[in-house]
């Protein structure tokens, strides 16, 4: 069993007392001049430290999908880009690049989807045969782990309906409906992409999207119109990016959200030992955090949390294991108790697809290792046949700084399988990663990047093949141009 808190005692202080490194004004004075609380303070607070960090990890994609459920269901109606609880979105094109309502939403596809509460009842989503369009729908809970996935490599291009129950539900699905898929959590998402071209593909998939539904349960078989007077909570911040929202809170504030969101998000019988470790620093499922009764070592612990988690994000995909540069993770959706890597994808990429059907190899680095800098000029080729192996024939390459786009001239945020791309003679493909245009005459092969500092990139490949799993395939490097 972990360390209990109340177990913290003298025997502990030794493990306290050899953590704290680096002089001060009381480390001067020697330990026979300080006070024994002093002492124990300073090891609970360096103990809460080394444990937050985990418990940070753990939490992040909870606490993340809570910020942006709330920004993205805080209208009255469904719209383009917002829906309210257990209605959907359905956006017109695809993503605008001041989007920073999801981060890192690719350009391949247009999206619907919704944020779904179970709690009172299921619901029933169906969606249309797609008239031979690739597509995928995805359901996924609180904590980004997958539950269900459907369309072209599923069923092809049939439609369908399923019922989506929460924990609470123990009834039967109505006639007529024989799927149904458990979601532990409270809430989730439903994600439906519709692969696209370009704008000439919108008009039909709007006929498609117009005939997506999410219906509860109570109503099912019923004529149903969805509300479009749905209250909004007052409370709800839209002046910052969801993104921005969990980047700014302090350690007390995150935990203080973690704990609330554990009651209707159940933690997995896995994270046992993950729950002794919330509860030694004061979180548990339901329960107020509260500083009084946490105390203020503990707080002081956990106020160093934030700030090195989020360095760790930004700068870990520098020097993390890769190949010409290039890092896919392929436990996407099915994270178990990686929660490392489940965490570096909510912040990386929320509510990416499970590796079936799509893989993400992304880079931050050139060739040589160096960080990508916008200020340069960068070539990414492909030999003849060797462009990224997918069953679908759909594929992309986006760039981002940080994790969003930035505008550029000609609107184009992503290189994709769809578009009328010039190749070389000897039938090999270069793409051009720079902020300038490279010339009329392979404009078509133009990406811009963002004009300054460091940027990275992310492939997709919807459908991979197993090339891309078993490392026989491997994405060329990003070099810079001659």
């Amino acid at each position: 069993m972990f360390l209990r808190r109340r177990d913290f005692g003298l025997g502990a202080l030794a493990l306290g007392a050899a953590a704290l490194t680096g002089p001060g004004p009381a480390a001067a004075q020697g330990p026979a001049g300080r006070k024994l609380e002093e002492i124990k303070g300073d090891a609970e607070a360096e103990l809460a430290y080394v444990l937050g960090l985990e418990c940070y990890a753990y939490g992040f994609p909870l606490v993340m999908m809570d910020a942006t459920n709330r920004i993205v269901t805080a209208v009255t109606k469904a719209g383009d880009y917002k829906a309210p609880m257990n209605q959907l979105l359905k956006m017109p094109g695809f993503v605008p690049p001041d989007y920073k309502d999801v981060v890192r939403i690719s350009v391949s596809s247009v999206w619907s989807g919704g944020v779904f509460d179970l709690d009172q009842e299921p619901v029933i989503f169906s969606y249309p045969e797609s008239d031979g369009r690739y597509f995928v729908v995805q359901l996924m809970n609180m904590w980004t782990d997958d539950f269900g996935s459907f369309g072209t490599r599923v069923s092809g291009n049939a439609g369908g309906k399923f019922l989506i129950a929460g924990p609470k539900w123990n009834g039967a699905p109505p006639p007529g409906v024989k799927d149904v898929y458990r979601c532990s959590t409270r809430y989730g998402w439903v994600l439906v992409q519709y692969a696209a071209k370009g704008p000439q593909d919108f008009p039909a998939i709007h006929k498609l999207q117009a005939q997506l539904q999410i219906v509860p349960l109570s109503a099912w078989g019923k004529p149903y119109t969805p509300p479009d007077n749905v209250p909004v909570d007052s409370d709800v911040d839209l002046t910052a990016t969801p993104y921005d929202h969990v980047r700014l809170m302090t350690g007390e504030m995150f935990f203080s959200r973690l704990a609330m969101l554990l009651k209707d998000n159940p933690p997995y019988p896995a994270d046992g030992p993950m729950l002794e470790k919330l509860e030694w620093i004061g979180v548990e499922p339901g329960k107020r955090f509260d500083r009084a009764t946490v105390g203020s070592s503990i707080i002081k612990g956990l106020s160093r949390v934030p700030p090195f988690v989020w360095y760790r994000f930004e700068t870990g995909a520098y020097s993390g294991p890769n190949m010409n540069g290039w890092q896919n993770l392929l436990n996407i959706g099915q994270f178990g108790t990686d929660y490392t890597t489940r965490a570096f994808v909510a912040w990386f990429g929320l509510g990416a697809l499970p590796s079936a059907d799509c893989v993400y190899p992304s880079t931050f680095v050139d060739g040589s290792g160096q960080p990508l800098d916008g200020a340069k000029q960068y070539v990414l080729h492909f030999e003849k046949g060797e462009t990224p192996p997918s069953k679908s024939g759909v594929w992309s390459v986006s760039p981002y700084r940080e994790n969003f786009y930035i505008r550029n001239a000609i609107d184009r945020y992503g290189v994709t399988s769809g578009m009328p791309l010039k190749h070389n003679a000897d039938g090999s493909l270069d793409i051009f990663i720079q902020a300038r245009s490279p010339g009329p005459e392979v404009e078509s092969n133009w990406l811009p990047c963002p004009p300054s500092d460091p940027f990275n990139l992310t492939i997709r490949v919807y459908q991979p093949e197993d090339s891309l799993f078993d490392g026989s395939y491997k994405i060329p490097p990003v070099r810079l141009a001659s």
